[in-house]
């Protein structure tokens, strides 16, 4: 005989499952999530019909409100810092803008094969969005821009996107010594490899073979790695986060697993 359903348990059965995010960090002043490639943090005029937001998905998840210290593009995934507190907001918020202890590393396939190890030091004016930034002031010089970089890995595939009878590819890693919007997608593509993916600064034929012969069909961006020291506490604190299994399932096609670890 088969079980009879009560009410309360088709409602159960019908109710829409919660969103959550995998916490990497979590006390009483800060919590870290590993934010997947494609969701926005917050409400942007980049995406107006955009209803999922990192930061709601987080109050939902933990019951209380959260607020950002830091950016972290709708197509990177990785580490997203939150404060639990106005006040812890703005003490990281310091830490960020002077660079003060903050350590911050990212994982991006790029087209071509860069030079081992380089310093990007290339001013960027800054791009507002008109609900982030609408306090900011519009019309700004140029800003001082550094990312440091380091190519982990390299791959060299027999197909032909360009003119040359096969393409190459490159794993980095990248520091941003500043914090500018978009910088390590910006600087790639300063230095003439842009990141794999990448809709507005790369190469729309790259991006095409990435997603339809290597189903990687996202930004090849993420941030793997942070290091500071706890605004209120001053603990050292080391935060990852893993890769997602589109991006994972490239770095074992091409044999670059490893390469992913943080190093702590």
């Amino acid at each position: 005989m088969s079980a009879v359903e009560t009410p309360s348990s088709i409602e159960e059965a019908q109710a829409p499952v919660q969103e959550t995010l995998e916490v990497l960090y979590r006390d009483e002043h800060l919590i870290a999530v590993n934010k997947p490639s494609g969701l926005l943090v917050h409400r942007s005029m980049i995406d107006r019909h955009e209803t999922r937001f990192a930061l709601q998905i987080v109050r939902d998840q933990i019951g209380q409100y959260v607020y950002p210290v830091h950016r972290l593009d709708k197509p990177t995934s990785g580490i997203l810092l939150l404060a639990l507190s106005p006040e812890v907001a703005r003490l990281m918020g310091e830490k960020f803008q002077a660079q003060d202890d903050v350590r911050k590393s990212y994982l991006a396939v790029v087209r071509g094969i860069p030079p081992e190890q380089g310093v990007i030091d290339y001013a960027l004016k800054e791009k507002l969005d008109k609900i982030a930034d609408k306090k900011a002031k519009q019309d700004k010089p140029p800003q001082e821009a550094i990312t440091e970089y380091r190519r982990l890995q390299t791959v060299e595939l027999p197909v032909q996107i360009d003119r040359y009878p096969a393409s190459r590819y490159s794993l980095v890693e990248a520091h941003p010594i500043t914090g500018r919007k978009h910088q390590i997608r910006r600087h790639m593509k300063h230095i003439a490899h842009p990141i794999i993916g990448d809709a507005k600064h790369g190469k729309g034929n790259h991006n095409r073979y990435f997603a339809e012969n290597l189903d990687a069909d996202r930004l090849l961006l993420h941030c793997k790695e942070m290091i500071f020291c706890h605004p209120v506490t001053g603990e050292r604190l080391v935060i990852c986060a893993g890769v997602d299994d589109v991006f994972g399932s490239l770095l074992e096609r091409f044999g670059w697993n490893d390469s992913a670890v943080c190093a702590g």
